[in-house]
């Protein structure tokens, strides 16, 4: 498994888990975030193993599957806000959007790229390090196939409510969040060109994967 790899992995693991811990009590009420993990795993991989055409990367079918299964459970917006940086404060509502659109484009592009390459990997989940009063906590698991392992992090909050559950908001590939990734890119374009410089090379970048 190699390095040029994990980038496109890094997307599609979103939606990868492993067995469940233990959950504290105070978790009862809501789905633990352990368990839901467990449960994208399962409904992704379990859609991507009984659709040829995912796992040839068609666009359309990925969106489809990423929009149904992944997006109720992440928390996108504060992942493009924190992407974008301070500039997100300034932006407009539709300029917000844009980003959001486009930005989800770009990942969902990554992670057909990803479906097409998965075969026998397995995950484990570490001992869950966490408060039952926690808003916000790390799920450390571990990716294992061919290669070395992979470690693997999710960031998740708790939403407010009982029974509003648990929302993932960044990931961590080998000891590199994603959302800090793309800050580092978007910051470069937001300098350049303002944020409508980042949306047009986000926008452009898109459309040369659409016809690669």
């Amino acid at each position: 498994m190699n390095r040029r790899f994990l980038g496109r992995l890094a997307a599609m693991l979103l939606a990868l888990s492993a067995l469940p811990g233990l959950v504290p009590a105070a978790w009862a009420a809501d789905e633990a975030p352990d368990a839901l993990i467990k449960r994208l795993s399962d409904e992704v991989l379990n859609a991507t193993r009984g659709d040829k055409s995912i796992q040839a990367g068609d666009l359309t079918k990925v969106m489809a599957l990423v929009d149904s299964k992944i997006m109720p459970n992440v928390n996108f917006q504060r992942m493009t806000a924190a992407a974008v940086g301070p500039a997100w404060r300034q932006a407009t509502p539709e300029q917000q959007k844009r980003l959001q659109e486009e930005f989800k484009v770009l990942l969902v592009r990554t992670y057909s790229g990803a479906l097409a390459q998965v075969n026998d990997e397995t995950v484990t989940v570490k001992p869950l390090r966490a408060a039952p009063t926690d808003a916000e906590l790390v799920v450390r698991t571990e990716v294992r196939g061919r290669g070395d392992p992979i470690q693997l992090d999710y960031r998740l909050e708790k939403t407010p409510g009982q029974g509003a559950g648990w929302k993932i908001y960044n990931l961590n590939v080998l000891g590199v969040w994603l959302v800090e990734t793309y800050r580092s890119q978007f910051a470069q374009e937001i300098n350049a060109k303002g944020l409508d410089g980042l949306i047009a090379a986000l926008a452009d970048r898109n459309k040369a994967n659409r016809k690669g």
